[in-house]
């Protein structure tokens, strides 16, 4: 674990915690112009993002690969950072059909800091070290830990502890030129510059961040299979709005009619990519399961012959 007193030392001279020339009089400003210093600062943001691509694409094949051989995905953050994490983790449910164990959480201060300050849970590097053991993190998993300004004690612990027991790691921080709490892995760096308010990271480091988990997340279950064309076919579909979403694309995909798609989810237990391949083989919703299997990433073969053409056209 690192010093204490050399963290505190790099957080007080963090990018993140220095005044923006640009807001310098927003508490003077009316709430049409400070709308619009903040909307001219966030445009910023898209593009420090943009700088960090290659990198973003990295860590997108590290989870994917981890994903694929049975790994699992552990954000770790403080905060806001640990919010957005959580935020990123729960939605992979709904939206890729991704079990609750594949993509977790880890936030400073438990599950309470997602609605309330738990105070000096983010400076408790003995608590990061903790959470990474008691999660049973490996040799198979990916830890991508989230710090704005890059100094977060309980971050930089876990992401050490993490490497130490061999897992691969992913690093997200505003701060320029940081030290890294590991030997060997990925750095995600997105300059934003100094916030709105001085320190107030949950605004355009929290965007940067935002954006990136986005792209990692999605990139991944994209590489695994999960989405058709640009349709979400595994979609988990827990309520009426998510059932007709589901239709919909079935009834899209294959160019049929609705009661024909409807009646092709009835019997695949609503899971679109079952539905598909049923109608485009002909067979059973067993029948379909089994095929996919064998098929794996491959599956989407099995919707027509140009899919598997036209994909190794792109690759050569």
């Amino acid at each position: 674990m690192e010093p204490k007193a050399k963290n505190k030392t790099r957080e007080f001279s963090a990018l993140t915690e220095k005044g923006n020339l640009a807001s310098i009089n927003i508490d003077q400003a009316s709430a049409l112009e400070i709308a619009e210093v903040m909307n001219r600062e966030d445009q910023k943001v898209a593009l420090a993002v943009h700088t960090q691509l290659a990198e973003v694409a990295r860590a997108i094949e590290i989870v994917h690969d981890a994903l694929k051989q049975g790994g699992r995905l552990f954000y770790v953050g403080a905060g806001t950072s640990g919010r957005l994490g959580m935020l990123d983790a729960v939605e992979c449910g709904p939206t890729f059909n991704v079990s609750s164990r594949k993509v977790q959480a880890i936030i400073a201060g438990g599950r309470k800091a997602l609605w309330k300050a738990i105070e000096g849970a983010e400076d408790d590097q003995g608590a990061g070290v903790f959470a990474v053991r008691k999660a049973k993190i490996g040799r198979k998993d990916v830890v991508c830990g989230i710090s704005a300004s890059g100094t977060t004690p309980f971050v930089r612990a876990a992401l050490g502890e993490a490497y130490k027991r061999g897992a691969r790691c992913i690093f997200i921080t505003c701060q320029p030129h940081p030290t890294l709490p590991f030997k060997k892995g990925v750095l995600i760096n997105p300059i934003v510059g100094p916030e709105i308010i001085a320190g107030s990271t949950r605004l355009k480091a929290g965007t940067a961040t935002k954006l990136v988990l986005n792209m990692i997340s999605t990139g991944a279950m994209i590489l695994l299979g999960k989405v058709y064309r640009n349709l979400m076919i595994e979609v988990r579909p827990v309520s009426q709005k998510l059932k007709k979403r589901a239709e919909k694309i079935v009834t899209e995909i294959l160019g049929c009619p609705a009661k024909q798609a409807h009646d092709l989810l009835q019997k695949a237990d609503y899971e679109p990519k079952i539905a598909l391949v049923m109608g485009k083989q002909e067979c059973s919703a067993q029948e379909a399961r089994h095929l996919i299997k064998k098929k794996k990433e491959l599956w989407k073969e099995l919707l027509g012959q140009g899919y598997g053409a036209s994909r190794k056209r792109k690759r050569e």
